[in-house]
């Protein structure tokens, strides 16, 4: 096997995967900004505050995948919407948290039908559900080392 390019095997499960990766995002950004005019960015921040509890910058940064850079632009947008709030955190005054306003929630709970529909008619209805759970667990195995190499 040589290290320089992948095999046939290889190449037949990476080119689908790669593809299907690089244009999910795309379409489920499409569809939120034409239904609910957020984008798919946004949406996975408010999503990640919809817990409830405060989440740092670097925190945010880290679930939601963006850049500190990234981040602090989405959640400028974000703010200026009055979607998001941003507070200093305890003792240290140097740290900021993000948590969901009324109105941000107010968004996600329109927004998420939207996003829910178009998960289970791309991603989860074409498969079975022995293929959901099969999905479900490569996914998992994967993610750790993707999670790591941030």
């Amino acid at each position: 096997m040589s290290d320089r390019r992948l095999d046939d095997d290889e190449m037949a499960a990476w080119l689908p995967t790669i593809r299907f990766v690089q244009l999910l995002p795309q379409v489920l950004d499409r569809t939120l900004k034409r239904e609910t005019g957020l984008n798919h960015a946004h949406y996975a921040i408010l999503v990640t505050l919809a817990g409830g509890d405060a989440v740092t910058m670097t925190e945010l940064a880290r679930i939601a995948g963006l850049s500190r850079s990234r981040l602090s632009h989405a959640l400028d947008s974000l703010e200026e919407r009055g979607w998001v709030e941003r507070t200093s955190c305890g003792k240290d005054r140097r740290t900021l948290s993000a948590s969901l306003t009324p109105e941000g929630r107010e968004l996600l709970r329109s927004a998420a039908p939207v996003h829910v529909a178009q998960i289970r008619e791309l991603v989860l209805e074409p498969l079975t559900d022995e293929e959901r759970r099969q999905l479900g667990a490569i996914v998992g195995k994967l993610l750790p080392g993707v999670t790591a190499a941030l």
